[in-house]
């Protein structure tokens, strides 16, 4: 979301008109998530994606409209099979997207949000947009918006919701997605969070640490490994985009920045240095922590923590040994296991296949 933003401030600063288009409300299976966006401005280019095919086309015609007359609009996009066949998009679904013209997008009475919310996606402090979703019958209105800080002050207004809003604002930068959430029968609250890049620290620099830092760089994570040893330590190894650290791992863990959204994976050369690692990192404020290596070795470095002091609070936190079931064995298998916990916690999925049950397929068929 940086690069929108940014793109946003070059507009501004180019004096470029413009107009954001925004999915604030999915229902079904869409080709979007709610929070995407899209940008047009008055040259008729594009920066950022709805999902494509004809409904990113006729928010390209609304939002051309938009920037000339100055008003808003949002509108309601059923994707019936029809069009999923012809365009390519997910069936089923309904997208709801919201066009503002770009000096009204981001600003809340007289302030402009945008210098805010560029400095958070920039690595500053987490900021959360709530929007205020009015509905009458299927007809949806964006009545009123407030920006929330981590420390649960608030900027604007949702009228009597601004409580609900807080609170529901500062669980979403927690855990750093947007989300639509419902009020009661005639209100829902947009929440887009706005944060930088989550970070992942590796320690070790091994086959394994090496398999999950490529495949993490993929997954638009800023990738620290840190390792000791000079032959592993190499940033030539690794290639572009990951920072490579070469010093003691355990100094590394208790020095080097770690904030709320850092994901920790300990991936070490032995035991003894797993646990001196992982004593570090339970102490740092990292959203998750994991342990790479067998049930016996987790329970191992487990008692070696809990005879040094460590509360057992801390220790259950941690998660080992990290990764799902997908039974791989090889480095990149091991990696795709371990990223793919990461992105349990990072979206609260719930790693749960998606196919369709044969009860609904029988179903569905049967019913035509």
């Amino acid at each position: 979301m940086r690069e929108i933003y940014a793109k946003m401030a070059e507009l501004e600063r180019e004096g470029r008109r413009f107009a954001v288009c925004t999915v604030v409300r999915t229902v079904g299976s869409t080709p979007q998530v709610v929070g995407a966006k899209l940008i047009v401005d008055d040259l008729g280019r594009l920066a950022g994606t709805l999902g494509g095919g004809c409904v990113e086309g006729d928010a390209f015609v609304e939002a051309k409209r938009i920037i000339q007359t100055g008003g808003s609009s949002l509108r309601e996009y059923e994707l019936t099979e029809d069009l999923a066949w012809d365009t390519g998009l997910v069936c089923g679904g309904t997208m709801w997207i919201q066009i503002e013209p770009g000096e009204r997008a981001l600003r809340l009475g007289g302030r402009d949000l945008l210098g805010d919310v560029l400095a958070a996606s920039s690595g500053g402090k987490p900021v959360a947009l709530a929007t205020l979703l009015r509905k009458n019958g299927k007809e949806i209105e964006a009545t009123g918006k407030l920006l929330v800080e981590t420390d649960g002050s608030a900027h604007g207004t949702v009228g009597a919701h601004d409580d609900a809003a807080r609170a529901v604002a500062l669980d979403a930068l927690r855990e750093g997605t947007p989300r639509t959430v419902r009020l009661d029968n005639a209100h829902e609250l947009l929440i887009e969070p706005v944060l930088a890049k989550p970070r992942l620290v590796i320690a070790g620099g091994g086959h394994v640490g090496l398999a999950i830092a490529k495949m993490a760089t993929l997954l638009e994570y800023e990738v620290t490994v840190i390792d000791d040893r000079e032959e592993f330590a190499t940033r030539d190894r690794f290639g572009p985009g990951v920072d490579v650290v070469r010093m003691d791992m355990t100094l590394a863990l208790r020095t080097l920045p770690i904030g709320w959204n850092t994901f920790i994976v300990i991936a070490t050369r032995g035991h003894k240095l797993d646990a001196s690692c992982l004593r570090e990192a339970v102490k740092r404020d990292a959203r998750y922590v994991g342990l790479l290596g067998s049930k016996r070795k987790t329970v191992l470095v487990a008692k070696m923590l809990r005879d040094e002091g460590v509360s057992e609070e801390r220790i259950r936190a941690v998660h080992a040994p990290i990764g799902l079931d997908l039974g791989g064995r090889t480095p990149s298998e091991i990696a795709l296991s371990v990223l793919a916990e990461l992105s349990v916690e990072r979206y609260g999925g719930t790693a749960r296949p998606l196919r369709v049950s044969d009860e609904l397929l029988t179903r569905t068929i049967a019913s035509r």
